[in-house]
């Protein structure tokens, strides 16, 4: 029985949102940058560049999605407009677009064949659109530009089919008029709830939580339940009921801080809320395409151990693909995404526990045996208050492991503190590995070991943990 009980069980009381739970299970998808800043081999636009500089004249945005799919990615977030305000489908609310550019001679849409090319792959397609435009006279002049910013918001949602993810960053400088824009949040959050009720508001949104970084640092404990405030007098609630409001957003925690969620952080929190984590970097040094850095492209092994630091460690993975000048991925990009998808398509070829025994207490009800198939039709579950079992699994015969890849039941919240892997060898119990939180997903590496059995020992939880899946590779 742990001293803070009432305190755990209203923690794990909060969970993720139907749009928030999507985009977890996607696991790891793509960010592309692609705008003027391609041509004049800059990373941000000034605004002034000339339409006919996008000339993207080998555009194939087919050639993306295949890239991508051999990743194993499930989705892509386009880059619509950066900051420059250039837009890469042809609004009708400003001339600075595809449709003054020499492309397809001023008939095309990047947006619109992206978009098609993903549904037709099986990706699903998310936007990113910068609030901060330095092309636009009306930035910087309060409700005016809102009411453009909502209209290219309005063109993007209702003309592209179903959108996961509406990406802001926040960023925020002068326009061409040398003022700044005080973004009208509440505005833009309640037009996408109206128009894309399961899009995820990402970063600068209440849905997905920026990592705090642009490098893919990831933390060792990655917590999914954060406090929305403090105070000297604690308020022990769930989820805000306000948090899509702007007021809510900025009561946000430091991103960049190492513990965000533990037990004796929130304990001075004045409420919770559910806020998975997205590691979001980038494939090279910048966000866009430089032919300098054609030689500087992540390798392989490079990006198969981000993606496991990522998603291994109950976090998203948003990694950035910037198209050339052609309107390609480069080939050192396309060779590098395809031998870490080998990669990770050799890892988990074979679940080692698809005929294993699962052994663990339970309540009667949710037995070990759910842990066979990663669903969440199913979970096992311990009695309340036993809040440390040991879930094991026995193999046929012996087996090599070096992979275990442990989930929550996350659709009831956040539970595991602390836990431990042992292999059984020789008749003997040898631990392989510890950690703290699990959360959505939680992958063990160690060493190879020949074992006739492994099992989890859950050390610490903040109430009975709920488990969805268990698997060996």
């Amino acid at each position: 029985m742990y001293p803070y009980f009432e305190f755990d069980k209203a923690l794990v009381k909060v969970h993720p949102s139907a749009r928030q739970l999507a985009v977890e299970q996607m696991e790891f998808y793509a960010f592309v940058h692609f705008t003027v800043n391609t041509f004049t081999d800059r990373e941000w636009g000034d605004g002034t560049e000339d339409e006919a500089v996008f000339n993207p004249t080998e555009f194939d945005a087919e050639q993306w999605v295949l890239a991508l799919e051999s990743a194993g990615m499930k989705g892509l977030i386009l880059t619509c407009k950066h900051h420059d305000g250039f837009c890469l489908w042809p609004s009708a609310v400003t001339a600075h677009c595809v449709k003054n550019s020499p492309w397809k001679n001023g008939e095309g849409d990047i947006v619109r064949e992206v978009s098609d090319a993903c549904r037709a792959h099986g990706l699903k397609f998310g936007v990113y659109l910068s609030p901060w435009d330095r092309n636009q006279p009306l930035y910087g002049q309060g409700k005016a530009y809102d009411d453009y910013f909502c209209a290219q918001l309005t063109e993007l949602l209702t003309g592209y089919g179903e959108i996961f993810s509406v990406w802001f960053d926040g960023a925020c400088g002068e326009g061409p008029n040398g003022k700044k824009q005080v973004y009208d949040w509440d505005r833009y959050y309640a037009l996408i709830r109206e128009l894309q009720p399961g899009a995820a508001i990402s970063v600068c949104g209440p849905d997905i939580r920026w990592c705090g970084n642009e490098a893919g640092h990831t933390r060792p404990s990655e917590w999914s339940v954060l406090p929305t405030g403090f105070g000297e007098a604690p308020e022990v609630a769930e989820a805000s009921q306000k948090e899509d409001s702007a007021a809510f957003r900025e009561r946000r925690i430091d991103a960049t801080q190492e513990d965000l969620g533990s037990r004796e952080l929130l304990l001075n929190a004045t409420g919770f809320k559910w806020s998975p984590c997205e590691t979001n970097t980038s494939i090279r040094p910048g966000w866009f395409y430089h032919a300098s850095e054609d030689e500087k492209v992540r390798t392989p092994e490079n990006l198969t151990e981000l993606w496991f630091r990522s998603v291994g460690g109950n976090s998203t993975l948003l990694l950035n693909i910037p198209p050339d000048r052609r309107g390609l991925f480069h080939e050192n990009d396309v060779r590098a995404l395809g031998e870490m998808g080998e990669n990770l398509r050799r890892i988990f070829a074979v679940n080692l526990a698809r005929d294993a025994v699962f052994e663990a207490p339970d309540d009667g009800y949710h037995t070990a045996e759910a842990l066979r198939q990663d669903s969440y039709d199913d979970y096992y579950k311990p009695f309340d208050g036993e809040n440390a079992p040991t879930v094991t699994l026995t193999f046929p015969e012996a087996r090599t492991v070096s992979v275990l890849s442990i989930k929550e039941h996350i659709p009831m919240g956040q539970r595991i503190e602390r836990f431990a892997a042992d292999a059984l060898v020789n008749g003997e119990w040898r631990e392989i590995g510890s950690g703290t939180t699990v959360g959505y997903r939680k992958i063990l590496r160690f060493d190879p070991v020949t074992a006739d059995a492994v099992r989890i020992r859950i050390l610490d939880s903040r109430v009975c943990p709920v488990l969805s899946f268990v698997g060996a590779y």
